[in-house]
């Protein structure tokens, strides 16, 4: 054999050998979860007769990271449309507001407040991770305690999350999010003390609002020096004269506690599935990143409905994708992480999970989800440094485990 092709073969092995040294080695596993494949949805939609379907079909969608489907099925169920401004409108709007970044503004409110309602559409990752983003400089100016609706309550309260440090999926079911579990897993990181306050009465309407404010004053009056944030879904945050609940639990709150909470509403403006759906304001002005509108008075522009408000409203900006997922979720400390499955034996599509190392990935809320469609995908993960044990799985419930480690 010449020198040559002796060289080629010999360099080949030793390619061959590196890149099998560089492989994490694969484990066998049985798996369950509750996430759905986006074909599970979609045959569920086509049987299912209830007028809420696609609602139920945005929370799942949302639950398994597929952000954009679930802002189209929400769109389906609620297919509002806004009259879109003249141009005198515009020019009026512009000259009238400057834009500031929201969460510069929160905080400067934040020392001045001791109790503040931020919102969220229960189909809405983006929520969860603004809210989240929050909590260290919160925690900074001396907000110790998260009070969050999507934590079961009562006799179902998951009541090792704070020794276990991390959500389950008994610990709620938005919470089953990857996103809502990492707004929770950051929050027992920094040291909040998470409490539910959702009613234990299978109440509705406007007996619900009274039980979650009751919750909230309950735990407000054993630690009545310490400051409080408050997460809650759609119009719970509002103030003022409700038509169907005469008060939102925001106002049944400052009734109860005679506390005036801030609230923030971030769900009214932010972006709908098409830009055309979306609230004319967010073409308005051109943001970059969740912002809020200040007056000449320095005074914000609120939500208003009817007779009820919220103190602030958050503009979303319109989303742009990073490696055909939502960019925001590569911020915050968040690397995008490429995963090689080309050794993972399985048919496709395929679930891809990642779990923080040390959780138990039986119970765990995952950091991370994302679905591949087959072998030539390029999937990539949002991940902070750190190591991760990763789960994939096929729709036949097969499953293989690796690990990584994100530098």
């Amino acid at each position: 054999m010449k020198l040559h092709h002796l060289l080629h073969l010999t360099c080949a092995l030793l390619l061959v050998l590196t890149a099998c040294k560089n492989t994490p080695p694969v484990e066998t596993i049985t798996f369950r979860h509750p996430y759905k494949f986006q074909s599970d949805i979609a045959e569920k939609l086509e049987k299912d007769t209830v007028a809420w379907k696609h609602q139920f079909a945005a929370s799942d969608f949302a639950t398994k990271g597929d952000y954009r489907k679930a802002l189209e099925q929400w769109d389906v169920a609620f297919p509002g449309r806004y009259t879109a401004y003249t141009r005198q409108e515009l020019d009026a709007l512009r000259e009238r507001y400057k834009v500031v970044p929201a969460a510069d503004y929160i905080m400067a409110q934040a020392k001045s407040n001791q109790v503040m309602i931020i919102n969220e559409a229960h189909h809405s990752s983006l929520h969860r991770v603004f809210t989240r983003s929050l909590l260290q400089r919160l925690y900074d100016n001396g907000y110790r305690n998260l009070g969050l609706e999507a934590l079961t309550n009562g006799k179902l309260k998951d009541s090792l999350l704070h020794d276990r440090k991390y959500p389950v999926m008994e610990t709620g079911y938005y919470t089953q999010d990857p996103q809502f579990g990492n707004l929770i897993r950051t929050a027992l990181e920094i040291g909040y003390k998470v409490f539910p306050y959702e009613t234990t009465n299978r109440n509705n309407g406007k007996p619900r609002e009274i039980d979650q404010a009751r919750n909230i004053q309950e735990v407000i009056k054993s630690r009545p020096n310490e400051k409080f944030l408050i997460h809650c879904g759609f119009g719970h945050v509002v103030e003022g004269e409700h038509g169907q609940w005469e008060k939102a639990m925001a106002g049944r709150l400052a009734e109860f506690t005679g506390i005036d909470p801030l609230t923030i509403d971030q769900v009214h403006y932010s972006e709908k599935s098409r830009p055309a759906r979306s609230h004319p304001l967010l073409q308005a002005f051109n943001i970059s990143q969740p912002s809020v509108l200040l007056d000449h008075e320095n005074q914000p522009f609120r939500f208003e409905q009817g007779n009820t408000w919220a103190d602030v409203a958050v503009l979303h900006p319109f989303t742009s994708d990073t490696n055909e997922r939502p960019g925001w979720l590569f911020g915050n400390g968040n690397k995008s992480v490429p995963v090689e499955l080309s050794n993972i034996q399985l048919e496709y599509p395929v679930l891809l999970l990642a779990f923080k190392e040390g959780e138990n990935v039986q119970e765990a809320v995952p950091v991370d989800i994302l679905e591949v469609p087959g072998q030539q995908s390029s999937p990539r993960l949002s991940l902070p440094e750190g190591s991760y044990e990763l789960v994939v799985v096929n729709r036949k419930e097969e499953a293989r485990k690796l690990t990584i480690k994100v530098k």
